[in-house]
């Protein structure tokens, strides 16, 4: 028999018994689709915080007020830690050679109001580099001026929404808006894109550091952030920072400091393996149809015995037998692969349009592994009733017509 007359013959088959078929086909199918679904699902997460991670601006130190090692997690948004973080502090790295710029900043909630209109915002105190660092653009106006640290301005710059729910189709700009109990002039609107893990940048109000600090009635900051002037600053950055806090803060090492690049990595391998896990879970249906194939092979082997016997009295040898089973069970696996591999990408779009925030295209690995995993399961089970049918005597074989 040629390559030829293997595939024909194999096709005709496949074709022939179209229920059996199908059958294989669909629980192939669907344990391929369970692969690229959920890593597609597991890399677009991956991908998602990541991409809100690097959005935060490049070289990136924050500092953090009190030690993640003592507390048992993150320093906590508000309330009390060993040594709150100050402006001067904020104000001492910008003599550490490695760092560009710093950027404090306070945060607080304080209902925001014109005219008629109120809401409650979220309230960000910072200065003027926080524009350049987290590079954002502004939509209308300007941003913060670049002054004293100290000094306190009735300034402000509105997120989007709070833009459009205060004022609508009129313009915001030289208009006085009250937060708390102060009066402040909007100078800017920031641009659409500016979101951030932790603080929604549509949804805030940013006013200079020393005018948040006297609305909120507290002189600490919510954490400093440094931009290193290079990718290779940042380790000698990270331990100047650590030393100039420690200075100030009487010889107490009560300060996190950690780098973008450090978070990003700890979310990459997170959800790596996130992803890998999903995958193996998904994978276990490709071994159920795999149990599957054989068991159906079996039940075929028994039902095909004065075919194979027919086939063996012709001159067809074992192994001839068992390459035509085993073509069989192949051709079935990658064709339930090449469906399942549809009906995964078609459900990982479907997700994209509902969620467009997350990334959803399959990882490439993903594919090659659904589909490689489907053709070894394919033929890993198919060689025993392969073996079985190659082991038919062709008289006994015949004798069962």
């Amino acid at each position: 028999m040629r390559g030829a007359d293997i595939l024909g013959y194999t096709g005709s088959s496949i074709v022939g018994y179209h229920a059996r078929s199908l059958l294989l086909l669909f629980a192939m199918a669907i344990g391929v689709a369970s692969v690229i679904l959920l890593t597609t699902l597991g890399e677009g997460a991956r991908r998602y915080v990541t991409g809100e991670f690097s959005a935060l601006g490049t070289h990136l130190l924050i500092v953090l007020p009190g030690r993640s090692e003592t507390t048992g997690g993150s320093p906590p948004l508000f309330g009390e830690t060993p040594r709150d973080l100050s402006l001067d502090d904020a104000l001492s790295l910008k003599r550490i050679r490695q760092i560009r710029r710093i950027v404090p900043i306070a945060v607080g909630s304080a209902p925001v109001s014109w005219q008629s209109r109120e809401r409650e915002s979220m309230v960000l105190g910072t200065t003027a580099n926080f524009l350049a660092v987290r590079h954002l653009r502004m939509a209308q106006g300007r941003f913060l001026p670049n002054m004293d640290p100290h000094r306190s301005a009735p300034v402000c710059v509105l997120g989007p929404r709070v833009r459009k729910e205060l004022f609508g189709s009129q313009s915001a700009l030289g208009q006085w808006l009250r937060i708390g109990d102060r009066r402040f002039r909007v100078i800017g609107t920031l641009g659409s894109e500016g979101r951030s893990i932790g603080v929604d940048l549509q949804d805030v109000v940013v006013i200079p550091v020393a005018s948040a600090q006297t609305l909120f009635n507290s002189p600490s900051l919510f954490r400093i952030l440094a931009e290193a002037r290079t990718a290779a600053d940042i380790p000698a950055a990270k331990a100047a920072i650590s030393r100039a806090i420690r200075d100030r803060h009487e010889g107490e090492d009560d300060v996190t400091v950690i780098t973008q690049d450090a978070v990003i990595a700890t979310f990459d391998r997170i959800f790596n393996a996130l992803t890998f896990t999903v995958g193996g879970i998904a994978a276990i249906s490709l071994a159920v149809a795999g149990i599957l194939i054989m068991n159906v092979m079996l039940v075929a082997v028994s039902q095909r015995t004065a075919e194979i016997g027919l086939l063996k009295a012709l001159g067809a040898t074992e192994y001839r037998i068992l390459l035509l089973f085993l073509t069989e069970a192949g051709l079935l696996s990658l064709a339930g692969a090449a469906i399942g591999l549809g009906l995964g990408t078609g459900a990982a779009w479907v997700v994209g349009q509902i969620y467009p925030a997350l990334p959803m295209t399959p990882p490439s690995w993903a594919v090659f592994a659904a589909v490689g995993t489907a053709l070894s399961v394919g033929l890993v089970f198919g060689v025993l009733p392969a073996r079985r049918a190659a082991a038919l005597d062709p008289v006994a074989a015949l004798a069962r017509r």
